[in-house]
C-alpha cells in the first residue's frame, strides 16, 4: 500500500484468532468526506446513585440560559477546566421515579426509570415491567451499523435476584440499560471481558497449553498483530503513523492495568460486598478510570455508537476508604442534617465527578475526524434522585458533555421550569443522533436551549 493509498474505515489489523479494528485516520477521511456524516454521532450515560448534594452542584437560578460561572461550586469545581465543553441543565423531573401509590421503592424507581421515563411496575419476581431505555431505542435503530449494538459497562456488582428496595426487584437497581420493558441489561463490571468482547482476546489461541498461558495473560494482544500493524504503519502518513502509535499505546496501557489488577486483587474487605472478578481493581477510582478508557475505545474505533456506564448502584454500600470514608455510601446520603455525615457525602459526589473529568478530558485528547471525540460525543452525568436524603426526584443533577457533532452549545447553564419531563432531552438527544422519536416516557416535546 503505497502511503497516498486511501484506506477503507473498516481496515482491521488482523492476526492469529483476532482482527483489532482502527481508530479513525486522515487516510480514511477522503472517503468518509463523501458521505453526509463524516465523523458518526455517538452518546453515552453515566449513572451515580444516591442523589448529590445540591447546593454543592450548581448555583441555582430561575429559569432561563446563563454562562457558566467562573468558579463552580465544590462538588462540580473539579470540571472548572473543562467549562466550555460543558452543558449543565437544571429543572429536569423523572416522575416515574416517584411513588405514585405505590409507597416506598424510591432507590428501586430511580434506576429503572433514569433512562425508560417509565415507572416501573413494584414486584420482586419475574414479572418485571419498566420501558425501553433511551440507549436501547438509539442501538436497535442503529442496528447494523457498528459490530456492537451498544455497550454497559459498571463498576459495582449487584445482588442477584429477590428484592433489593421494600419490594422491588434487584434486577431494577442492577441496571439502567433495558432492552425491551421486561429485560433489563446487566452491566459488565469485569475489564478483561469487554477487553476480549472488544478487542478478541478470548480466541487467540486453539491451542489448549497456549490457551492456559494466554489466560495468565504473559502475552499481549498487540504481539498477535505487529506484523500487520508494521506494514500498515509503514505504508501511512507522519501524522497516521502518530495517531496509530498513541492508539496501540492505549491498547497496551489498559492491557497492562488489567494485567496488574489480576496480579494484585485482595479480597474485598466489606463482607457484604460480592467477591469481584480478579481483573476488578481493589480501587474504584482504577476501575472507573479503566472502564472509561475501554469505552474511549470502543467509541474510537467505531465498534459501538451507544453506551451506558454504571459508576456504582442505588442503595450502594460501597464504601471508600482510598479518600478516607470508610462507611457505606448509602448510609451516608441519610444524614439528617449531620454536619460530619454531609461532608463524607459532598467528598464522594465530588470522588465520582473526578471520574467524568477524567472522560471528558479523555475525549477531548483523542483525535476523531476532523475534530476530537468530544466534538462528536453526547455524554450526560447524573442520578435518578437530587436530594438524596429526601429521595426527591425533581431538578435533578444533569450535565451533558460534547457537541454532539455540532449541535449542542456547551459552556452554559440552562435552567428549566420545575417539573420539566428529562424524557423531553432524551427525545432531543435521539433527534441528534439520526433516530427521531415522536414520544418517549412521559415525554412533553423536545428539551429547547440545547444549541442556540
Amino acid at each position: 500500500m503505497q502511503p497516498s493509498k486511501r484506506m477503507d474505515r473498516r481496515t482491521l489489523l488482523r492476526g492469529v484468532g483476532t482482527a483489532l479494528a482502527l481508530p479513525m485516520l486522515d487516510a480514511m477521511v477522503p472517503g468518509l468526506l463523501q458521505s453526509a456524516n463524516p465523523a458518526p454521532c455517538r452518546m453515552a450515560f453515566l449513572y451515580v446513585p444516591n442523589g448529590i448534594m445540591m447546593e454543592h452542584w450548581i448555583v441555582d437560578q430561575k429559569p432561563g440560559v446563563t454562562a457558566l460561572p467562573g468558579t463552580l461550586p465544590s462538588v462540580s469545581s473539579v470540571l472548572a477546566p473543562y467549562g466550555e465543553d460543558l452543558l449543565f441543565i437544571g429543572g429536569l423531573t423523572q416522575n416515574g421515579g416517584r411513588a405514585l401509590g405505590d409507597g416506598p421503592g424510591d432507590h428501586g424507581r430511580a434506576g429503572a426509570n433514569y433512562l425508560t421515563c417509565v415507572h416501573p411496575k413494584k414486584t420482586n419476581g419475574r414479572d418485571l415491567q419498566a420501558g425501553v431505555s433511551v440507549d436501547q431505542i438509539a442501538a436497535q435503530r442503529m442496528k447494523g451499523k457498528t459490530r456492537l449494538a451498544s455497550l454497559e459497562l459498571g463498576c459495582e456488582e449487584g445482588v442477584q435476584g429477590g428484592s433489593c428496595d421494600n419490594g422491588y426487584s434487584c434486577a431494577y437497581s442492577n441496571s439502567i440499560s433495558w432492552r425491551t420493558p421486561s429485560a433489563p441489561n446487566p452491566a459488565e463490571i469485569r475489564p478483561r471481558a469487554v477487553f476480549e468482547r472488544l478487542f478478541g482476546a478470548a480466541d487467540l489461541e486453539a491451542d489448549p497449553l497456549r490457551r492456559a498461558r494466554q489466560a495468565k495473560y504473559e502475552r499481549s494482544i498487540l504481539d498477535v498483530v505487529t506484523g500487520d500493524a508494521k506494514r500498515l504503519s509503514a505504508s501511512l502518513g507522519g501524522a497516521d503513523r502518530r495517531k496509530m502509535d498513541e492508539y496501540l499505546d492505549s491498547i497496551r496501557d489498559v492491557e497492562q492495568r488489567i494485567q496488574a489488577a489480576e496480579r494484585n486483587r485482595t479480597p474485598a474487605k466489606r463482607p457484604e460486598m460480592p467477591t469481584p472478578d480478579v481483573s476488578v481493581p481493589s480501587e474504584f477510582g482504577e476501575h472507573a478510570r479503566i472502564m472509561i478508557d475501554l469505552l474511549t475505545l470502543a467509541f474510537q474505533t467505531d465498534a459501538t455508537r451507544v453506551a451506558t456506564l454504571l459508576l456504582a448502584l442505588e442503595q450502594s454500600p460501597r464504601a471508600y476508604p482510598e479518600i478516607g470514608i470508610p462507611e457505606a455510601h448509602h448510609g451516608l446520603t441519610h444524614h439528617q442534617g449531620d454536619g460530619e455525615k454531609i461532608a463524607k457525602v459532598i467528598e464522594i459526589n465530588r470522588y465520582h465527578m473526578k471520574q467524568f473529568a477524567y472522560l471528558v478530558q479523555k475525549f477531548k485528547a483523542t483525535p476523531d475526524g476532523d475534530g476530537t471525540l468530544l466534538d462528536h460525543v453526547m455524554v450526560t452525568y447524573g442520578s435518578g434522585l437530587s436530594d438524596g436524603n429526601a429521595h426527591d426526584h425533581a431538578n435533578l443533577p444533569l450535565v451533558v458533555a460534547g457537541r454532539g457533532c455540532g449541535t449542542l452549545k456547551p459552556g452554559r447553564y440552562v435552567r428549566h421550569p420545575n417539573e420539566t419531563p428529562m424524557a423531553n432531552l432524551f427525545i432531543a438527544m435521539l433527534d441528534r443522533m439520526g433516530v427521531p422519536v415522536e414520544t418517549l416516557g412521559d415525554s412533553n416535546g423536545q428539551l429547547g436551549y440545547l444549541s442556540l
